[in-house]
């Protein structure tokens, strides 16, 4: 199967999706449509729409059938999209957060650990996976002042757990634009944004991480209207998605003008924005600042 193997990262979000997509592409080949293939597995043709969409677990059953409707006779072949299926179907390691986790989010944390290149915009706060510990906690009691201390250890724990993907040797590539205000914003106190200024100080240095500031004097810019997030995946079938987080919800957006539109939005900011080579001496300013 083109593109998919079944140690690709990520987790079932990326797994349905990817499945999705290849059953999409066999049923067109073979000419079929969703009313037909929707009859062959005792379904609907939305049915299969959702299927396709990655918007639903995959029986094994079902694809077996699919697959013999669609012409595959390969037996190899077939297990390998079984095994995919299996892994469609098996929670993420974020599972175990599940008590603190909304569904919303851990669609999200699937694509974001499937990456290979996140560009982010961020107004208010450093981007997730560049949070210290005591920065993390600081902004998770900002959003659930009512949580008891166990909560907000559990959420900082995953959130810790979600910068181990900077870590792995076939790392995602992050881009971060962060508006000056971003690294201003006293959040936890002076020492606490001491430290996560001085962390992401720390990160210029990594090659996978690309770092810029948009200073308060460039005035106004391309993404004015708030953060968002666009990912893109190492799989041919997978398009880039731009996600943006609300208060309650997160918003996904896949139609081709609408990512088109976000992409052309960050590479405004990021020639806006001051140059990487200039991060450095920004972020130590700011630290001048927090001492004078």
């Amino acid at each position: 199967m083109a593109g998919v193997t079944e140690n690709d990262n990520g987790g079932a979000t990326v797994r349905r999706l990817q499945l999705g997509a290849h059953l999409r592409a066999l049923r067109r080949a073979k000419g079929v449509t969703r009313d037909e293939a929707g009859y062959r597995i005792r379904g609907s043709e939305s049915k299969i729409s959702r299927m396709e969409l990655g918007k639903v677990s995959f029986k094994e059953r079902d694809v077996t059938d699919l697959l013999k409707l669609y012409g595959v006779e390969d037996p190899a072949e077939h297990q390998r999209v079984l095994a995919l299926a299996r892994e469609a179907n098996t929670p993420s390691w974020w599972h175990a957060y599940g008590d603190v986790l909304d569904t919303w989010f851990q669609n999200y944390l699937d694509l974001e650990q499937a990456a290979e290149l996140i560009r982010t915009y961020e107004v208010q706060f450093v981007p997730g996976l560049l949070q210290t510990d005591a920065y993390a906690r600081a902004v998770i009691r900002l959003g659930h002042d009512h949580a008891d201390p166990g909560e907000i250890d559990r959420r900082a724990r995953l959130r810790m757990a979600r910068k181990q993907v900077l870590a792995r040797p076939d790392a995602p590539r992050l881009w971060a634009v962060l508006d000056e205000a971003v690294l201003r914003r006293p959040i936890g106190g002076p020492e606490v944004l001491r430290e996560q200024i001085q962390s992401l100080l720390d990160v210029c240095d990594s090659p996978a991480v690309r770092l810029q500031v948009m200073p308060f004097a460039s005035g106004g810019h391309a993404a004015a209207g708030g953060a968002f997030t666009i990912l893109r995946f190492p799989h041919e079938k997978l398009p880039d998605v731009v996600y943006i987080e609300h208060l309650t919800s997160g918003l996904y957006l896949e139609r081709r003008e609408e990512v088109d539109h976000y992409a052309a939005a960050f590479g405004r900011l990021s020639i806006e924005a001051e140059h990487p080579s200039r991060t450095p001496d920004l972020l130590r300013a700011m630290l001048a600042d927090i001492d004078s």
